[in-house]
């Protein structure tokens, strides 16, 4: 059975399967390629008669994702399906055609339904929505909607010439793109929800900064991901020019563009091997050292004018409704699929940066021997891997979503009509990982099968579907109303709802941690 809608650009037919219709591949803006190549995004061409829509669209081209080298203690038999699922998501193959959408709705339409725009991660590296099924969020009452858009380079390269964070104007591109043909879909274009985990909550952190984005959305939900993670202009000119420099090109635009997709991404590549072998803070600069991605959003004084957390701080997004949080053990994750956690030693986590980059405690801004016994006092008995990663942890994800939380609690205090604001965390282990990166996204997704693209096999035997219940519902109710059921987030108690077996609210329960960071980051 199918149905056919009317958007601007012409009909889509998509397919439908109980109670929800799928369009899949919807083009949201023209190819990025040819003419457009390195540019904004341009909008979609018109197409008469009935397109189809029933497929998942290209993905934009992209470097090879991580692939596992050893299991963690207790994982079992079903790591060996990791490697393979981090390879699987990929199920769409890179194309030129790839600023596209899958979207989910209630059949037959309704109207007026509140609308979910999800936005993936992938380290700015990488971009795929075959991971990500919102038929469960049509179930129940959301027109969901799944976005490609272009990252690395091709999203993220910085020249110095005008252009900036195109993999950034390319989601501004998908969310106008639903202000203008969600309603016949049964959305409603004034009640819009950005969400996104990872890279994706960044990007979102980042809209909420972003001029070109006001006016898009009414409520955002950033999962493991905050208003931190930009790149300073200075530092992203210098990796421009690097990347110019592998492909032996003059580095402009045109003549990076002339080199075509294949030597890009080699040289791209190129330039992530030698960040890693020489992280040099002289060279690529703090952020990057530490984060080791080179291609993220940059502070380019005009797509965004300033920090996104200072920017938040003084009101760009007043108006919007913010749910922030973490995983428990969020950073966890790459050290243990990298099997680098056992090779972490003391003398890593004391020495130098410019010899041991991120697993210096250096690079994160703290006094390296003052922190690892504030952390062993902390965590007794540690080893020095797994202190590493509750300091990455913190760095990246907890102190980040915890001053998000704060810069707009307080901004919104004061004003007339303001956005709310709720916190929480994750805190359910996944076997033998614990509750790592990403291990949240398949039940705010209601998909706990163990052959779900990418997590299901970190989820183990018996993933609680209750839990997956509990904080569904929490995402709809927030979309539906700006309520998603718990205490909302002041300075006072910083109440945090967190999620596990037996979920529960408790008030600002990272108080060791923010004093620690307090001043450093």
């Amino acid at each position: 059975m199918g149905a056919v809608v009317k958007t601007v650009s012409g009909e889509l037919r998509g397919l439908v399967a109980d109670g929800v219709a799928s369009f899949l591949g919807v083009p949201y803006a023209a190819a990025p390629f040819g003419v457009n190549r390195l540019a904004p995004p341009q909008p979609a061409p018109a197409w008469a008669g009935i397109r189809d829509a029933v497929t998942l669209g290209a993905e934009p081209p992209q470097v090879a994702p991580p692939t596992p080298t050893g299991p963690p203690s207790g994982a079992g038999e079903d790591w060996e399906d990791v490697g393979a699922a981090f390879e699987a998501v990929r199920r769409a193959a890179p194309s030129e055609d790839c600023l596209n959408l899958n979207l989910w709705a209630p059949h037959p339409t309704a109207a007026g339904l509140p609308v979910m725009v999800w936005i993936q991660g992938g380290m700015f590296e990488l971009s795929s929505t075959a991971a990500y099924d919102g038929s469960r969020f049509a179930r129940d009452g959301v027109v969901c909607v799944v976005i490609n858009w272009r990252p690395g380079a091709e999203g993220f390269l910085y020249l110095g010439d005008g252009i900036a964070n195109l993999g950034l104007l390319d989601q501004v591109a998908a969310l106008e793109w639903v202000r203008d043909n969600i309603a016949a879909f049964g959305g409603d274009p004034h009640n819009v929800t950005v969400f996104g985990e990872s890279a994706g909550a960044m990007s979102i952190g980042t809209l909420l900064a972003m001029p070109r984005a006001q006016g898009l959305y009414r409520r955002a939900v950033l999962q493991s991901g905050a208003a931190h993670h930009v790149t300073p202009a200075d530092d992203a000119l210098r990796i421009g020019h690097c990347l110019a420099e592998k492909l032996g090109v003059a580095p402009t635009r045109a003549a990076i563009a002339d080199a075509g997709i294949p030597r890009l991404l080699a040289a791209q590549a190129a330039l992530k091997a030698d960040l890693l072998a020489d992280p040099d803070p002289d060279r690529w600069g703090w952020e990057v050292v530490t984060s080791t991605m080179p291609w993220q959003p940059v502070v380019d004084g005009d797509t965004v004018p300033g920090l996104p957390i200072d920017r938040i701080a003084a009101g760009s997004s007043r108006d919007v409704d913010v749910l922030v949080g973490t995983n428990t053990d969020d950073w966890r994750l790459w050290l243990v699929v990298s099997g680098a956690i056992a090779g972490i030693t003391d003398e890593m986590l004391t020495g130098p940066v410019t010899s041991y980059g991120y697993q210096s405690l250096a690079a994160y801004g703290l006094s390296p021997e003052t922190a690892l016994a504030a952390y062993r006092a902390r965590h007794p008995g540690a080893a020095p891997g797994d202190v590493l990663t509750v300091v990455q942890t913190d760095w990246w994800m907890r102190i980040p979503a915890i001053a998000l939380a704060d810069a707009h609690a307080a901004a919104t205090a004061a004003a007339a009509t303001a956005g709310q604001t709720y916190m929480y965390e994750f805190a359910w282990p996944a076997p033998g990982l614990g509750a790592v990166h990403a291990v949240e996204v398949p039940f705010v997704f209601d998909t706990l099968s163990p052959d779900a693209p990418l997590f299901g096999p970190l989820l183990g035997e018996h993933p609680p579907q209750a839990l997956a219940d509990t904080m569904h519902a929490a995402w709809v109710s927030f979309a539906s109303t700006g309520d998603p059921g718990w205490t909302a987030y002041d300075l006072g108690k910083r109440a945090t709802m967190r999620f596990d077996t037996t979920s529960e609210v408790v008030d600002d329960p990272r108080s060791w941690e923010r004093e620690l960071w307090h001043g450093v980051r």
